[in-house]
């Protein structure tokens, strides 16, 4: 395997990766190249010793690698890997990076693995497309391109190691990390109904409460009526940066208050210098406002 990984391949970048012959590699494993060594040294023993037995048993094993070699490779090729659309993740913390696989018959043992991220082990492919995501860690907000990637097997015998390498080519919108902090939140106020300020009058119902009704009207011969009140409710919260506070703190801040505001269900804004997002609800809203914290 280590001398597998010094012949490492360069990535292409793609949006899509279609395993073929040209850039599928295959090398023995330590278990293999053991293997390859014993057969070698049954071959020399038989030639000395003059043994049938032996020489075939040799040649057994010769053939046994032989066959490894054409299904491992064939475990891999006419694999197809596609790019899926990578949802907003948030810098300093694994985020998961989609992909679909495309396979003309089942599959065994295959492994995903993103350099400096958690592998993906696969016992069984079936036919078809599967969706897979791999974790990988951003350190920095913006758009990003996640770790490449090496596809692999050493399926059926573990005798050969199949690998190609890939880099999704579709960015990843990272938001700045999550840190709890100050942010400055602009509430303006707007009338709701309520019981401060008388606001209109309405048609009297049976049942409504008599002590909301207007009896000086009604005493100048008009229909009874009901008043309406309303009272100063908070109209959706603005956010934004902090005053005094360094200016990736501050992103970092809003992106967490963000963040926590989805999570409770609701509505905000944010203006950011010169933009400003008018406040709202819900996953779409959440990511304009991270992506603008992101591109910031």
């Amino acid at each position: 395997m280590r001398f597998a990984e010094a012949l490492r391949p360069r990535a292409p970048i793609s949006d899509t990766l279609h395993l073929r012959l040209r850039n599928i590699y295959i090398l023995p494993t330590r278990f293999g190249w053991h293997w390859l060594a014993g057969t070698a040294l049954m071959q020399l023993v038989a030639i000395q010793v003059r043994s049938n037995g032996t020489l075939l048993l040799s040649f057994v094993m010769l053939a046994v690698m032989l066959l490894a070699m054409h299904l491992t490779h064939e475990n891999l090729d006419g694999l197809v890997l596609r790019c899926d659309q990578p949802a907003t993740g948030f810098a300093s913390q694994a985020v998961a990076y989609p992909l679909q696989i495309s396979s003309r018959a089942p599959r065994l043992r295959l492994r995903l693995l993103p350099e400096h991220g958690e592998p993906v082990e696969m016992e069984t492919l079936a036919r078809g497309t599967t969706c897979v995501r791999f974790l990988w860690q951003p350190s920095t907000r913006g758009l990003h391109l996640p770790n490449p990637l090496r596809v692999e097997t050493s399926a059926p015998l573990g005798l050969f190691v199949c690998w190609s390498r890939w880099q999704p080519s579709e960015p990843q919108l990272i938001a700045p990390a999550r840190r709890p902090g100050p942010v400055r939140v602009l509430m303006p106020k707007t009338q709701q109904q309520g019981l401060e300020e008388w606001q209109d009058l309405k048609p009297h119902r049976p049942g409504e409460r008599l002590a909301l009704s207007d009896w000086r009207s009604l005493a100048k011969g008009r229909p009874l009526q009901t008043k309406q009140f309303s009272d100063p409710a908070p109209e959706p919260l603005l956010l934004q940066a902090a005053a005094g506070v360094e200016r990736e703190q501050a992103l970092e801040h809003l992106a967490d208050r963000i963040w926590r505001l989805h999570q409770q269900g609701e509505a905000y804004g944010l203006k950011l210098d010169e933009k400003l997002i008018a406040p709202q609800s819900g996953l779409l809203h959440r990511n304009a406002c991270l992506m603008a914290l992101a591109l910031a």
